[in-house]
């Protein structure tokens, strides 16, 4: 069963050459399962207690695996295939990835073309059955964002909005609940706590960036990944790439967010951990020279956490950094240390 799967999923990996922000007539999305809570299990695919020994979820992204472990706790061991600095838009899976999905449990991912080149992989886990599970596409629709107008594709950063995020938890503990029914009430009174957490990320967030000045609410970052932080929190986001990063960068996009940076006054712009930082260069280096001086304002964590082990490599430090980066570099007030106290590194540097 195993090797044939896995040879499946390596022959349709030939022709997955998908972003996450391409238009529908280079790929389309895995559509959300109708029932979400049942979809892909099959027979023999209810966690086996005769065995007293923690599951196995693999997830794509640090994002969703931090919520497995959140809501799993002890009963599941889930490691994800993307880590820190790797950007998922350009991941392909290697034979190492395929391994580890075709010999996990549970698989879960994020979804909406986020892992664009693993659409196909994804396909071939469904049809043997395994419990596979796209967390963003399980949001109600009404929540996401369009990638443009008019377009049916929707922007797949939602975890850059911890109130949208939430709702991920609630599908991931109503997922494991089906595949381990013994224990679906610890699952959903873990999700239920964690999500206590999240909202006081959200409380924090929303203090915290209404204290700069309302003309310095403009965050400019290396790519699109911020629009559902903007939204949460009345920011103006502008990426100097779009939304997946297979897309590239022209000289007018640059000289368009040169001459903003120059008539708005913008004082920092950010980089990127999973993106490379030679365009968000380009803009200093254009606004100097126009006599503008604007700094690099810190490192942002956009598709990817931090290192592992560290509180930035939780989804609630990656956020509660991302948060106070922008605060502090835009003239807002926010702690060095964060939400917790517990940041390191660039949201330490000394306040503007």
């Amino acid at each position: 069963m195993k090797q044939w799967l896995f040879a499946i999923l390596a022959l349709g990996l030939a022709g997955v050459l998908s972003g996450c922000g391409k238009p529908a007539a280079e790929t389309a999305p895995v559509a959300a399962p109708a029932a979400p809570v049942a979809a892909g299990h099959g027979p023999g695919h209810v966690h086996d207690h005769s065995q007293d020994k923690p599951y196995r979820v693999v997830a794509t992204t640090g994002m969703v695996a931090d919520i497995v472990r959140e809501v799993a706790g002890p009963r599941a061991n889930a490691t994800n295939l993307i880590g820190e600095g790797v950007d998922p838009h350009l991941h392909t899976p290697t034979r190492t990835d395929l391994v580890a999905l075709t010999t996990a449990d549970v698989v879960f991912y994020s979804g909406l073309l986020l892992e664009g080149r693993m659409e196909d992989a994804f396909k071939g886990l469904r049809r043997s059955g395994k419990p596979v599970f796209a967390v963003t596409e399980l949001v109600p629709a009404e929540y996401l964002l369009a990638v443009a107008p008019g377009s049916a594709h929707h922007d797949p950063h939602v975890w850059m909005d911890p109130m949208g995020w939430s709702q991920a938890v609630t599908a991931v503990a109503q997922s494991l609940g089906k595949y381990d029914p013994e224990h679906a009430a610890d699952y959903q009174e873990r999700a239920a706590a964690y999500q206590l957490r999240l909202k006081e990320l959200d409380d924090y967030a929303r203090r915290a960036i209404a204290s700069i000045p309302a003309e310095h609410r403009v965050l400019i970052t290396a790519h699109d990944a911020f629009n559902y932080l903007g939204r949460a929190y009345q920011l103006e986001v502008l990426g100097i790439q779009g939304l997946s990063t297979e897309s590239e960068a022209g000289l007018d996009d640059v000289n368009r967010l040169v001459d903003l940076l120059v008539k708005r006054r913008v004082g920092a712009i950010f980089v990127e951990t999973s993106v490379a930082d030679k365009n968000v260069r380009a803009l200093v280096e254009g606004a100097n020279a126009r006599g503008h001086q604007v700094k690099v304002g810190g490192t942002l964590f956009s598709d990817a956490m931090g290192p592992k082990g560290s509180y930035e490599g939780t989804y609630i430090g990656m956020i509660d950094h991302n948060v106070t980066t922008i605060v502090r570099a835009l003239g807002g007030d926010a702690p060095a240390g964060g939400l917790l106290g517990k940041l390191a590194g660039a949201a330490k540097e000394t306040k503007p």
